[in-house]
């Protein structure tokens, strides 16, 4: 592998783990991020379990467009 092609691979991880750090400090402010119909959320005898099944849909849809994008033409 060239060294040119390594340095695009580090600054394209680079740049997704800064959009996925942004996101992870903005999540708590979007009223909708793990509140959706498909969310599961069940609380019994001091015990709780959340599945947040409609939002994992919804970010693997979201990353899946914005990988696409970043690797099209390769």
């Amino acid at each position: 592998m060239e060294i040119q092609g390594l340095g695009k691979i580090v600054i394209t991880a680079g740049i997704v783990l800064t959009v996925v750090g942004v996101l992870m400090l903005l999540a708590p402010k979007l009223p909708f991020i793990g509140k959706l119909p498909g969310d599961f959320y069940f609380k019994r005898d001091g015990v709780s379990f959340y599945f947040p099944l409609a939002t994992s849909i919804i970010a693997s849809i979201i990353l899946s467009l914005v990988i696409s994008f970043l690797f099209r033409g390769k």
